[in-house]
This record gives C-alpha cells, sequence and structure tokens, in this order.
C-alpha cells in the first residue's frame, strides 16, 4: 500500500469512527435525557387563538401598532392612517371571542390639524404610566406624544438620525420601558454594521445605546417591554404567497440587550400581516404576546388578533 492510499485509507477510518461516536453519543444524550424535545417546545410560544375583526366605519383597518390593558380585557390600537381607536375585548374559556369598539379618534398635529398625506403614517405606538400616548412615524420619520388622542401632537425632537431614514421602512416600532424610557426603530435601515439601530428618548435627549443582530429576511414591525421587564421584538417577512412572523425577546442592561431568545417563528400564511405587539400576563400568570394585523385596507387580507402564551 503507497503512503498516499494509506493516509486516506487513515483518514476515511477516522471520519467513520468519528460519525459513529457523535451518533452514539447523541443517542446516548436523548437516552439519558428523554424530555429533551418537550423542554425545548415549553421555551417557545405556544398558540392561544385568534380571532378576525370585522368593523363597519371606513377607517377601520390597517392597524400597525396594539396596547392591551394589565388584565387583556381592554386595548388600544393605531391604524397607519392616523386613528386611534379603544375597543373591549371579550374572552370565552380565555380566548377572544369579541370586540366591542368604544371609540375612535383621528389624530392631529401639532398646530391641530388632522394629520393628512406622508405625514400621516403611524406605526408605533406605546402608552405612558399616565395614559398618555406615544407615537412613531414613518414618512417624516418622528415620535410625538398626546396627553389625550383627542389632544394636539408634541413633537419630540427629532435626531439627525431620523431625517436619513428612508420614506417608507423608518420609525415602525415604539416601546416604553418600566422607567418610562422610548426605544424606537427602522423598519429597513441597518447600521454600518449591518445590524438594527434602537435609539433611547430618556425625557430630555436621544442617543443609541445598542443595536439589535438581524438574522434572516424578517424586519422589525413591533416591540414592546413585557411585565417581566424584558424588550420584545416582532418582525415580519413576506413573500408572494403570504407573511410569515418572529417573536424574539431580550434582557436589557447597561451593556445593551443580551440573552436573545427566538420565542416564536411562523410558517408562511399561517397568520396575516402581524405588526402590532403587547405583551402582558394574564390572570392565571402567564405571559401573552397580543398580536394585530395590517390588511393593507385590502379584501383578500384581514385584521387578525393572535395571541400567543410565553415561557418565563
Amino acid at each position: 500500500m503507497t503512503p498516499w492510499k494509506l493516509a486516506s485509507w487513515l483518514t476515511g477510518g477516522l471520519v467513520l469512527l468519528s460519525g459513529l461516536i457523535a451518533a452514539a453519543a447523541l443517542a446516548a444524550n436523548r437516552q439519558a435525557d428523554p424530555f429533551a424535545r418537550a423542554r425545548a417546545a415549553l421555551e417557545q410560544a405556544q398558540p392561544a387563538g385568534s380571532y378576525t375583526w370585522r368593523a363597519n366605519p371606513k377607517w377601520f383597518g390597517g392597524f400597525s401598532g396594539i396596547e392591551l390593558s394589565a388584565d387583556g380585557s381592554q386595548m388600544v390600537v393605531l391604524s397607519d392612517r392616523a386613528h386611534v381607536a379603544r375597543a373591549y375585548i371579550h374572552r370565552q374559556d380565555g380566548e377572544i371571542s369579541g370586540i366591542s369598539l368604544r371609540s375612535a379618534q383621528h389624530l392631529r398635529s401639532s398646530k391641530g390639524q388632522q394629520l393628512l398625506g406622508r405625514i400621516m403614517d403611524s406605526e408605533g405606538l406605546a402608552l405612558a404610566p399616565d395614559g398618555s400616548l406615544f407615537i412613531s412615524f414613518e414618512g417624516l420619520a418622528r415620535v410625538v406624544h398626546h396627553q389625550t388622542e383627542a389632544s394636539r401632537a408634541r413633537v419630540l425632537p427629532r435626531p439627525n438620525d431620523f431625517r436619513g431614514l428612508p420614506l417608507n421602512k423608518s420609525l415602525e416600532a415604539l416601546a416604553i420601558d418600566p422607567q418610562g424610557r422610548l426605544y424606537t426603530l427602522p423598519e429597513n435601515a441597518l447600521n454600518a454594521a449591518g445590524e438594527i439601530p434602537v435609539w433611547r428618548w430618556n425625557g430630555a435627549r436621544w442617543s443609541q445605546p445598542f443595536a439589535l443582530p438581524r438574522r434572516g429576511g424578517f424586519l422589525p414591525v413591533g416591540a414592546d417591554f413585557g411585565p417581566d421587564g424584558r424588550f420584545y421584538l416582532l418582525e415580519r417577512s413576506f413573500v408572494f404567497i403570504g407573511f410569515r412572523s418572529r417573536l424574539r425577546r431580550w434582557d436589557i442592561t447597561d451593556q445593551g440587550a443580551v440573552n436573545e431568545v427566538t420565542l416564536l417563528e411562523s410558517s408562511t400564511g399561517v397568520h396575516d400581516n402581524l405588526e402590532g405587539l403587547s405583551v402582558w400576563r394574564d390572570p392565571k400568570g402567564t405571559l401573552r404576546a397580543t398580536m394585530v394585523s395590517d390588511d393593507n385596507f385590502k379584501a383578500l387580507q384581514r385584521t387578525e388578533l393572535v395571541e400567543y402564551t410565553l415561557p418565563d
């Protein structure tokens, strides 16, 4: 046997032996931990119901933001045509069984005029502890504050970073943390490192404390801080035959966003165009994510409220 053939034979034998060892180790692990698959499933979001909401007003549809009350019985929703609506949520055995519309209001500018045209594209919604509303916009990228949805807007200072964002891919998501600080991020405007920039408003100025990794073809569309204090990000991917949704979670520390977990990644077409996210805790103490879809005011789409239970 030539040295070349001998080396080749030895290499092949080592590869085969390594494969057998790896297979044996995997089998041993499965036998030693037969509940590994079940435990992995418990670390993922679990479906808790889907409800199609229908209503007749001309403004109805295009929902891009949602906030639920602490007990999940009421909600505030924001459309991307600058309407804020409030509604009661009816439940049966924990699942949504009906929606009763309470009120609706077309948002006004800082000058008191109804929002129209390219300044109307409202996307992100966050409720302050005092009940007032913060709203982020695409088109003219900005974040505004309304004491109520009927009051005039107070526009927060616009940093230079906002001015260069794409018209239809800018401040898609907005969330408020337990300290009352706002976080916003663009749908599709990565930083120089190819990451998703996150801006934070501390009540006096904007900063950019960290960025989030972009993974796959998903784009940010909604965000929230849950009652557990963690940051949740709803993302969307679109192909010709439908939408996919993904939900990720982080702990926010002085060092940035850490302990990333992917809780949900749906298959194409399972849900409509989910854009708004609210994370809350149900009466049993279980974390829930409630998401609302933007039907783009198209007959082939629907306004869908989707809920998943989440691991702590």
